[in-house]
């Protein structure tokens, strides 16, 4: 196989190529479907099929990207791209690319750096947490070794540098910026907080940095390459901060509370690998203000998770504890600032679709 990434966006920092070939959009949609809290999208009669088109493009340029003429490599690269995903990130591109003229052909190069990023922190993230699935699939490290992951989320990363750089200099420093924020973002959740650093706020600036800061990157792509009004893009970078930050704190109450939800990852990953997150921050601080059924529940999750049984009841204990509740309301409230952020906004679709998301991202399960 040609490595068809160093070719196919010769032309995209300018426009797609005169000689691109016909694309067969709803044969390459097939099968995806539109996250909870998009559904006025797919309701409207002009923006319903320009997203789902665009979607397909996105999608067939991914594969373009990803593919290598050296067989481990195009292997590796593809496996997390076949299977599947939502595509929010590049959703978020389009979406927002609707304040502006969506059909500007850089914006999809846009929404596939965007997800290309994505897919390169998961690789880097499975073998930090020791993950055996994702998206329903093994992990990558469970397939070829940690080495290997980790070195196909470089590649991956290395093309969204590669296409990120052919959409011009402003581009490129928001995709640096923004791939400083996931490392440092990674290496404060590795180290943890400082002695004189409250555990909680810690926590979220983890958040801010690993999850909020590609989902800003990936609005505010869609209003600069549609060509949308500049007083827009602070408006979706704030947006997007604060609904990365809800839909990771969703994400990790559901993964140590145990909630079956679609998200290819096991209940209680994050748990059984010590990674903190809210609820047990909570939990923590609970124990240190004299709640007993906090002390015992730490006891047992301080202990040895190794086996499915132990795990089940740290769980099943930490779902029934009153600070899964405050978690959730946790999440709430940044969902809710989330959707105050779009207030300058124009009435319509777009605006409709992104305070709906920001619901759905926190009631998934509750």
């Amino acid at each position: 196989m040609t490595n068809s990434a160093d070719h196919s966006w010769t032309h995209a920092g300018h426009g797609l190529p005169d000689s691109e070939p016909s694309l067969n959009t709803t044969a390459i949609a097939t099968g995806l479907q539109l996250p909870a809290g998009f559904a006025a999208i797919a309701g409207d009669p002009e923006l319903g099929p320009a997203i789902t088109n665009n979607l397909a493009r996105v999608e067939k340029k991914l594969r373009e990207a990803i593919a290598n003429s050296d067989p481990l490599a195009d292997a590796t690269s593809r496996h997390l791209v076949e299977a599947g995903g939502k595509r929010i990130r590049p959703l978020l591109t389009l979406l927002c690319a609707h304040l502006g003229d969506a059909s500007l052909p850089a914006v999809v190069q846009a929404a596939v750096v965007v997800e290309l990023t994505h897919l390169a922190t998961l690789y880097h993230d499975d073998v930090m947490d020791s993950a055996p699935f994702r998206r329903g699939a093994p992990t990558a490290h469970e397939v070829w070794g940690n080495s290997v992951a980790v070195l196909t989320g470089d590649l991956i990363f290395a093309r969204a540098s590669i296409l990120v750089s052919e959409l011009g200099g402003r581009a490129l420093g928001i995709q640096a910026r923004t791939f400083e924020r996931l490392c440092l973002g990674q290496l404060h959740e590795t180290v943890g907080p400082r002695p004189d650093e409250d555990p909680v706020e810690h926590y979220l600036s983890v958040i801010a940095d690993k999850t909020g800061s590609l989902v800003a990157a990936s609005g505010q792509f869609g209003a600069i390459f549609s060509g949308a009004d500049e007083a827009y893009e602070d408006v979706l970078v704030e947006y997007g901060e604060k609904v990365g930050v809800a839909f990771q704190l969703a994400d990790d109450v559901i993964d140590v509370t145990g909630v079956k939800v679609k998200s290819g990852k096991s209940p209680g990953t994050d748990l059984r690998e010590g990674v903190p997150t809210l609820p047990v921050l909570l939990l923590r601080k609970a124990a240190a203000d004299g709640d007993q059924s906090a002390v015992e529940l730490l006891t047992l999750i301080d202990g040895d998770l190794s086996s499915d049984e132990a795990l089940a009841a740290a769980v099943a204990g930490l779902r029934e504890h009153a600070v899964t509740a405050e978690s959730w309301v946790v999440a709430r409230r940044w969902a809710d600032e989330a959707i105050a952020a779009l207030a300058p906004l124009p009435e319509g679709v777009v605006k409709d679709s992104l305070s709906n998301f920001a619901v759905a991202v926190v009631d998934r399960a509750s």
